[in-house]
């Protein structure tokens, strides 16, 4: 999943760009960083196309998912509705909004339908979030950190070295083959549509035997979890005051999709709670709580496996730390690991053999993923068996140069030169929106040195990465190969010019600088609007706005405006 999402950001990164460039002289009431979340949400569940809209996006993704995903509920509640009005507007005014999409006055006015609900739902958000403020300051100034409060080993979580993620396909294979997630759907298929449940306990027990047997369980004894697992994932869902039903969609498990695979089991994650051991007294049932995340954090800091043995004796100090019932509790219990082990186990995040614990791929991707929704830092990437030369470009952006250099030498090794070359400029040649993807990919292939000479000629072929080839097989002293132009070299001015102003004012300021005195960059604008770049009318925008020069602001007026109109 961590994969998807980081695709999915990738991809958006370009375009958000234009449009943060785009909005201060076409929306400047609008606040360009709110959109993020909502655009890169609508591509992970509701269109893969990301400039592809029709009504009844903004709904599911405004008001189902914001909620549960937005970090600033003030700051959405003030801006967030005018940001997506002015996005819709720049993909609708700049042809990115895809055929097939509803019309622009179409959305803007499903935009305004949900506005006052949008807000409703930001406001209960700030309610609940000042609500645990009191909660808290009513706890004391010392927080009641739990036995599986992640935030306690932070530091210790951002000290270790790369966690190594398989890919989706990988993942949902294993995902579909989960013995809880089966069982669960087993159960609300057992439930059936319209089932009639009771106040006090929800089956009856005749039901609860029958559904026993149903599943083939021993006993009824994780009958309920099973219950409230099939709610979590979605399998299961109140429709009346006293009635229970199936989803229509739930017979299909595993279903056939990869992406809905991972969903669904990501769904679930939460469960594992459900594995913490239960006892009679509810008191010690609290000292035991948190034990299933306790056990799985140290596995995460043990290397991703840990003897049995030794997590009996650590958990066992931890939780008589925790709670002055924790050693009476640990005694009532048993073995209080094996419930532990046996939801882990049953969701496909451990095994234990010969007495040792090791986190599977699945769980290694569940502990990356709630340690995500903790906003606790923790480097993850790809398996480098797994990384893609897209992948590769997109985490090198975030790498020192000494780490990216490893990566890329890792990466390396499981390929000869020549296929390198071609994978990484085929990356670079997937979006010509992405400027930096291509200068990185570029750098790379040009380490890569004659070797490389068949991807580059390949590559001239590809408009946005022309320029790159020409100097390149150039600079290889290739024979019959061809000189860079005058258009070659303005292409990656306006690369460099546009990935600067992704990185904010100052370096955008300093890199038209570099150019030269205003002069000589008043000479270069007169020209640079005829290279049809994806970026040039934004940054002739850009550099009206930020230039000191007025004379300079003016040259690229007249620029934007014989670029917009062609001549």
């Amino acid at each position: 999943m961590t994969d998807r999402i980081e695709a999915a950001a990738g991809e958006l990164r370009p375009l958000l760009q234009e449009f943060i460039l785009w909005a201060p002289a076409n929306a400047p009431g609008s606040d360009p960083e709110l959109v993020g979340p909502v655009a890169l949400w609508h591509r992970l569940i509701a269109r893969e196309d990301v400039g592809l809209w029709k009504r009844g996006d903004l709904r599911t993704v405004l008001l189902e998912r914001m909620p549960q995903v937005v970090e600033d509920p003030d700051a959405a509640a003030d801006g967030m509705v005018g940001a997506i009005r002015a996005y819709l507007t720049f993909l609708s005014s700049t042809g990115r909004l895809s055929p097939g999409s509803a019309t622009l006055p179409t959305l803007l006015a499903e935009l305004e339908e949900i506005e006052d609900d949008f807000v409703d739902a930001m406001e209960d958000a700030i309610a609940e979030r000042d609500w645990d403020e009191e909660e808290d300051e009513l706890d004391g100034d010392e927080e009641d950190e739990g036995l599986g409060d992640f935030e306690t080993f932070a530091d210790e979580i951002g000290a270790l070295p790369t966690i190594r993620l398989r890919p989706d396909s990988e993942l949902a294979e294993a995902a579909r083959g989960v013995t809880l997630i089966a069982q669960a759907r087993d159960l609300a298929l057992w439930v059936g549509t319209g089932r009639k449940v009771g106040e006090e306990t929800l089956l009856g027990d005749d039901e609860v035997d029958e559904a026993v047997r149903t599943l083939g369980l021993p006993d009824a004894h994780n009958i309920w979890n099973l219950w409230n697992l099939a709610i979590d994932l979605e399998f299961l869902a109140p429709d009346g005051d006293d009635t229970v039903s199936v989803d229509s969609d739930t017979a299909a498990w595993p279903f056939d999709d990869d992406e809905d695979v991972l969903d669904a089991w990501l769904l679930g994650l939460h469960s594992l709670d459900y594995g913490d051991p239960e006892l009679d007294d509810d008191d010690l049932t609290l000292a035991l709580s948190g034990l299933t995340r306790a056990l799985l954090i140290r596995l995460l800091l043990g290397g991703g496996e840990r003897s049995l043995t030794d997590l009996r004796g650590e958990l066992a100090e931890a939780v008589a730390e925790y709670d002055d019932l924790g050693p009476d509790a640990w005694a009532a219990a048993g073995d209080p690991l094996a419930p532990v082990i046996a939801w882990l186990g049953g969701y496909g995040m451990v095994t234990v053999e010969d007495d040792v614990v090791r986190l599977t791929p699945l769980g290694t991707e569940g502990m990356v993923h709630m340690l995500d929704d903790a906003d606790i830092e923790i480097d993850a990437r790809p398996a480098i068996d797994a990384m893609t030369a897209l992948d590769l470009l997109s985490f090198s952006a975030d790498m020192s140069e000494e780490e990216a250099d490893e990566e890329f030498a890792a990466w390396l090794r499981l390929r000869d030169t020549p296929q390198a070359a071609s994978e990484l400029l085929a990356a670079a040649a997937e979006e010509e929106s992405d400027a930096l993807v291509r200068v990185q990919a570029a750098s790379l292939v040009g380490a890569l040195g004659e070797a490389a000479v068949p991807a580059w000629r390949e590559a001239l072929k590809e408009p946005s990465l022309r320029p790159y080839a020409a100097t390149h097989l150039t600079q290889l002293e290739v024979e019959e190969a061809p000189e860079p132009t005058p258009e070659d070299t303005h292409w990656l001015i306006l690369d460099m010019w546009t990935i600067s102003a992704g990185l904010g004012r100052p370096e955008f300021v300093s890199s038209l600088h570099d150019i030269g005195p205003a002069q000589t960059l008043i000479e270069l604008l007169d020209v640079i609007w005829k290279v049809p770049h994806p970026h040039v009318e934004e940054l002739m925008e850009a550099i009206d706005d930020a230039h000191p020069d007025k004379q300079v602001g003016k040259a690229a007026k007249r620029a934007l405006f014989k670029a917009r109109s062609g001549r």
